[in-house]
């Protein structure tokens, strides 16, 4: 199996690419299978956070691109790609990518749909379409300007040379470095610590950052505000704030 699924305590689960022999490279397989185990976790209400990985050499390399270079307009529309990237796109909960070596064209776009990326000091981020002759096609003409602004955009795009973690970092693109050796560690730590927080304020912190990048300010306010508002009719809002004055730890429930 190219990708792996493993369900891990403090209600985490790990999603591992691990095809090596192709630098886990994002074929038709893998992404059918990474939409299956997406949509499977985004309903199972034992996973309260999710890390997605690849081996400790390589992220994702990119697509298949022996799969793509005889490819007719009409084969990749029929190929419906948008489709298998949907459940990571919709994906309600929060998503940590562990990126280890290269993440590269469908590789850095697949960790953009994540929420925080943790970076090996190796790691190496890039859209190196432009020099295949083609431009990204999973987001990373999008996302990525509104991660890092489009100065910092255009030259990752336009050159197809891939950055450092350290850059990475320094624009924006990148959560955290750690060395190479502990980055799915932190990953795992970081989502364990994000497991153990009130989940419906965790669903609703991430669909207002993702909706509200979208809106004009004052209407991103409004549903900020309208949301802020309905938390008080949670009950984890009351256990948080009894918990905190009465100086113990909280025991949430999600509800």
């Amino acid at each position: 199996m190219d990708v792996k699924l493993e369900r891990l305590p403090g209600q985490v689960a790990c999603i591992r690419i691990d095809r090596p022999e192709a630098r886990n490279a994002l074929n038709a397989a893998v992404r059918e299978r990474l939409a299956e185990i997406f949509i499977e976790i985004a309903q199972d209400e034992t996973v309260h956070c999710a890390v997605l990985a690849g081996t400790d050499k390589v992220f994702a390399a990119g697509a298949d691109i022996k799969a793509m270079a005889t490819a007719e307009p009409v084969d990749m529309m029929l190929r419906a790609g948008e489709r298998t990237w949907a459940p990571l796109k919709d994906f309600p909960k929060p998503l940590i990518a562990a990126v280890n070596g290269y993440a590269l064209g469908g590789g850095c776009e697949l960790a953009m749909h994540a929420d925080i990326i943790i970076a090996g000091e190796g790691a190496r981020f890039g859209q190196p379409e432009i020099k295949v002759g083609i431009i990204p096609g999973a987001g990373g003409t999008q996302r990525l300007v509104r991660a890092v602004g489009k100065f910092k955009a255009m030259k990752i795009l336009l050159t197809g040379e891939p950055i450092a973690a350290r850059e990475a970092e320094a624009m924006g693109l990148v959560s955290e470095v750690v060395p190479d050796g502990e980055v799915l560690d932190r990953a795992l730590a970081l989502a364990r610590q994000i497991a153990a927080m009130p989940q419906l304020a965790a669903r609703k912190i991430k669909e207002l950052v993702l909706q509200g990048s979208d809106l004009p300010l004052e209407a991103a306010l409004l549903l900020e505000r309208n949301t802020f508002q309905l938390m008080f009719g949670t009950a984890d809002q009351k256990e948080g704030m009894a918990a905190f004055l009465e100086k113990r730890a909280p025991s949430f429930t999600g509800r």
